[in-house]
């Protein structure tokens, strides 16, 4: 079991505070592991373990509970006799029906630190027009980031990190992504094996059987185009566009046409965000200061998944450590948009409290002319605010208070 320190350490901070902490993330991110990591080391701290309940509802033991109503009964018949602190921890709780009641109850009738664990978005829909609003504290799990790969092969594998031995480990990263599953196969083929059945696992699962969508053909068509073209501008107009023309359509049928329209397009994306598939980031102007209602950039939550659906000749390596930088970013808590400069293009305006910087990512600015078209989009932007290039490259370009950095070392700079 690999220990996710980060994570760890936010549960440690939360412990026996009063909100419920709510683990989101894709589906095989981590987070049944984080829970059972982090039970283990709150059993050393002599917590009894009948205090200790934990709840799965992957498990087919849990399978007959449906509803508040049925989890209730076992709670509380299960918390009865117990005296001091109670820790309840449910995994993928987003499988029992109005589940924020039975949760907001146990904070009220029992002495309890609840931790929930969901990969459904939609579990969040609702959550601050309950009880639960405002008594919850949200931690978002993502599949490995490239320092936490470092830090296993490093300290949980021990192996020593030269340079040689680095670039494997971020070529393996490039190619098949961060999900910790993956580190148990070697072979081309079983990790291949691997992030199909985690894709079609969230399809399935997370996105076409809650959402009962029809059209899945489309729905599958639509998922592959979106994952092919990461990073670029796109509208729901556009893609309805491009999916028309590539299939044949009876005039005849106007159902079809219905099916491939914008709303549908946009009714489809947000289901795949929901599933923690898709990410939308929105455009930005930077005079004005002000959201842009229209085009947007989109990213996947793993790499792993553009090399499935990308032969080596289509890939573009440009976007795609675009994306690994782009989750790296929210990994650390920033929000992001893209920054339109006149007709220039910022790729990443990251904000957080009291902190905001600049990112543009190309996968090399070796060609002068390159190198001055990247430069120059940083260069219009006239606030006093750090501006990073972000490259594969060896050479170091700074120049004009813009930062170069080759992007292994942006990786393991955590506190950028």
């Amino acid at each position: 079991m690999v220990k996710r320190i980060t994570y760890l350490n936010k549960l440690h901070k939360l412990k026996d505070t009063e909100e419920i902490k709510i683990i989101t993330g894709v589906r095989r991110s981590g987070k049944t592991h984080l829970l059972k990591e982090y039970i283990k080391q709150i059993k050393e701290q002599q917590i009894p373990e009948k205090n200790i309940i934990y709840i799965s509802f992957e498990s087919n033991r849990y399978n007959h509970i449906k509803d508040n109503e049925t989890l209730n009964d076992l709670i509380y018949e299960k918390t009865e006799n117990i005296e001091g602190k109670i820790y309840l921890f449910f995994d993928e709780i987003h499988k029992v029906d109005n589940w924020e009641q039975s949760i907001n109850g146990y904070r009220v009738d029992l002495d309890a630190d609840i931790y929930v664990t969901g990969s459904y978005g939609q579990m969040l829909n609702g959550i601050n027009s309950t009880d639960l609003s405002g008594r919850y504290v949200r931690i978002k799990m993502y599949p490995f980031s490239y320092n936490e790969l470092l830090n296993y092969y490093q300290y949980d594998k021990n192996i020593q990190i030269d340079s040689v031995t680095e670039i494997k480990i971020f070529n393996d990263f490039l190619s098949y992504g961060g999900f910790p599953g993956l580190l148990h196969y070697k072979e081309h083929d079983e990790k291949i094996d691997y992030l199909y059945d985690i894709y079609d696992s969230i399809m399935l699962k997370d996105i076409i059987y809650i959402e009962n969508i029809g059209s899945i053909d489309l729905f599958c068509r639509l998922m592959e185009f979106m994952i092919c073209n990461i990073g670029n501008i796109l509208s729901a107009n556009s893609i309805s566009k491009y999916l028309k023309s590539k299939k044949k359509i009876n005039n005849n049928n106007k159902n079809k046409n219905r099916k491939t329209s914008p709303n549908t397009i946009l009714d489809y994306i947000n289901y795949a965000s929901n599933a923690f598939l898709l990410y939308r980031v929105k455009r930005e102007d930077l005079k004005g200061k002000t959201i842009l209602k229209t085009l947007e950039k989109y990213y996947i939550v793993d790499q792993g998944f553009y090399y499935l659906f990308n032969d080596e000749n289509k890939r573009d390596m440009g976007f795609l450590i675009e994306n690994i930088i782009y989750l790296e970013l929210i990994k650390r808590g920033y929000n992001i948009t893209i920054g339109k400069v006149n007709d220039l293009e910022v790729d990443f305006v990251c904000k957080r409290p009291g902190k905001t910087f600049y990112v543009q990512v190309s996968e090399s600015v070796n060609d002068p002319i390159t190198r001055k078209r990247e430069f120059t989009s940083l260069e219009k932007i006239k606030d006093n605010h750090p501006k990073y290039l972000i490259t594969t490259d060896q050479i170091n370009y700074s120049q004009n208070g813009i930062i170069h950095m080759n992007i292994l070392e942006f990786l393991k700079k955590e506190d950028l």
